[in-house]
């Protein structure tokens, strides 16, 4: 019974010593770690390993250049030659020369242009007069007035046209009894001339109506 505690006491204590060692190597390895000791060990026992990346430029197959571009000459232009033509002058000339002396005198002029005479319209003898043409009724109401009358007579004497009131007299029965008188006037009228040739023309004139 002795010897199985001796031994079992020689047991244990192996063990310990073997944990201690185990627990020392841990703890130091962690310290190793802490202070970068590990690190120092391995960069002295191995160099760092550098790496160089050399990149390989594959030459691409390039295409030759293009072929320089020709270039055309301009055409030479040459000047056509001076050629000069000599005219002969001619001695012999066609225009009209003066070859008198003589004081050469200036056609008269032409005569100014003829005025024509004019002769106006007139009335002949027999013409009849206002009084035969007064209203009735105008010499009752005292209406008085001049009525101033145009009429176209032709070459014969005659009327051309039917008369007109130019100026009216203010009375109508009065203008009417004046456009009575000229259209009575008929064959009594003295046609107008132009250098004694008989023509139409228009005149005017006056019919006066006044109470005696």
């Amino acid at each position: 019974m002795a010897a199985y505690a001796q031994h079992d006491s020689t047991f244990f204590s192996r063990r310990a010593i073997a944990f201690v060692a185990i627990v020392l190597l841990h703890v130091l390895l962690i310290y190793g770690l802490a202070s970068g000791l590990a690190h120092r060990v391995i960069e002295a026992v191995a160099p760092p390993i550098q790496t160089d990346i050399v990149q390989e430029v594959q030459k691409r197959d390039e295409p030759p250049p293009p072929p320089p571009p020709k270039l055309e000459r301009p055409p030479v232009e040459v000047p056509p030659p001076d050629v000069t033509i000599n005219v002969p002058v001619e001695t012999n000339s066609t225009a009209i020369t003066d070859v008198t002396n003589k004081h050469i005198v200036a056609p008269p002029p032409p005569p100014a242009p003829r005025q024509a005479v004019y002769t106006q319209v007139g009335m002949l003898k027999g013409f009849p007069n206002s009084d035969e043409f007064y209203p009735p009724a105008s010499q009752r109401l005292d209406e008085e007035g001049t009525a101033q009358v145009e009429a176209c007579v032709g070459p014969n004497g005659m009327l051309t046209q039917e008369p007109k009131i130019v100026k009216s007299s203010g009375h109508s029965r009065l203008d009417e009894g004046a456009i009575k008188l000229a259209k009575a006037g008929q064959g009594k009228y003295k046609p107008a001339t132009e250098d004694g040739r008989p023509i139409n023309k228009c005149f005017s004139f006056n019919v006066k109506f006044q109470l005696h």
